[in-house]
């Protein structure tokens, strides 16, 4: 394999986890690493040193494929598998590509009658026993992420990394793509009022500035608030630097899986049987939490989550125990 075009158009955390199989591809075949995904996303990616040229669409694939054809790529590999990475194959008349099983039909027996066929393994192991055909094997190195450089001209980030120089703070993430997922803002108050001595660092993007600033009028003695402005590159250097993290299902929990921090995940109406938990080589799987609400029959509801609960009374995320993530604080 001289040459291979790895293919995942969305969405931040999926394509972290995509990061151990470029590592690995990389390092294994010496392979020059091509890797197409959204505009949206294409910082997430651009500091990677495994990968040679990084490819972007805005919605249609027709953006890329006369460039695409030139490439004359030895192996696709298709790690999103919808119609637009199909139109790519087709397009690129190649029969040499390697996908994966995307379980739809034990997760929707698992989302609709709670049947449970599901493997025991993470997403990223699946990937890897898709690969085992180029005799590509997990190196058990974890997650990547690296940050661009490019954050340091953002004003923004520098404000606040000047702010947190020398504090000891907890990063908490306060939305997620859909509302089953997200931590209710009530809850969030108690919790934050809760955690004694540390500093609160809101994460969120431009959809969540709102959450912010109601979090920070309620307990502006405790919070950092940096929603909907910064970058994800800029987040993800706050995480880095941060003591532990407490998210939801998110992309963020998954960059903080990949700089090993102590994360406490939250989890609603999504479940970690789905695969897709903080994926840590095995000496740092003691850093992650998980925490959810195990007695409710209606989880879970969605394999990706809900503009709303089914239920009406939304108990997934309600009555998550705050002492249960206190004590893992501790």
């Amino acid at each position: 394999m001289k040459k291979i075009l790895i293919i995942r158009f969305s969405s931040i955390g999926d394509i972290v986890l995509t990061s151990p199989i470029i590592r690995c591809l990389y390092e294994q075949l010496n392979a020059d690493i091509h890797y197409l995904t959204k505009k949206n996303f294409e910082e997430i990616l651009k500091a990677n040193p495994y990968i040679k040229k990084v490819w972007t669409i805005q919605e249609k694939v027709s953006e890329v494929a006369s460039e695409l054809k030139k490439e004359s790529f030895d192996c696709i590999i298709d790690l999103h598998k919808n119609i637009r990475s199909q139109q790519i194959r087709t397009i690129l008349h190649k029969t040499n590509y390697i996908s994966f099983d995307k379980l739809n039909l034990k997760k929707w027996l698992l989302v609709n009658f709670k049947l449970n066929f599901l493997p025991q393994k993470h997403l990223v192991d699946r990937y890897f026993e898709a690969l085992s055909q180029l005799n590509v094997i997990n190196d058990e190195k974890g997650l990547d992420f690296f940050i661009n450089d490019s954050i340091n001209t953002e004003s923004n980030y520098i404000h606040f990394k000047n702010e947190l120089k020398n504090k000891k703070y907890i990063c908490l993430v306060v939305g997620a793509a859909h509302f089953t997922k997200r931590l209710p803002i009530s809850w969030m108050v108690d919790l934050i009022t809760q955690i004694e001595h540390k500093t609160i660092v809101l994460l969120g993007g431009e959809n969540e500035k709102k959450i912010g600033e109601n979090l920070y009028n309620q307990c502006p003695n405790k919070i950092i608030n940096t929603t909907g402005l910064l970058s994800i590159n800029a987040s993800a250097a706050i995480i880095k630097e941060a003591q532990a993290i407490i998210t939801p299902d998110t992309g963020m929990m998954h960059i903080a899986a990949a700089f090993e921090k102590k994360t406490i995940s939250i989890w609603g109406s999504t479940v970690t049987d789905f695969g897709m938990y903080p994926y840590l080589r095995k000496d740092k799987r003691h850093h992650s939490k998980i925490v959810q609400n195990q007695g409710l029959s209606c989880r879970p509801c969605s394999k990706i989550g809900k503009s709303n609960c089914p239920k009406k009374h939304f108990k997934c995320m309600k009555e998550i125990d705050i002492n249960e993530v206190l004590l893992a604080l501790k």
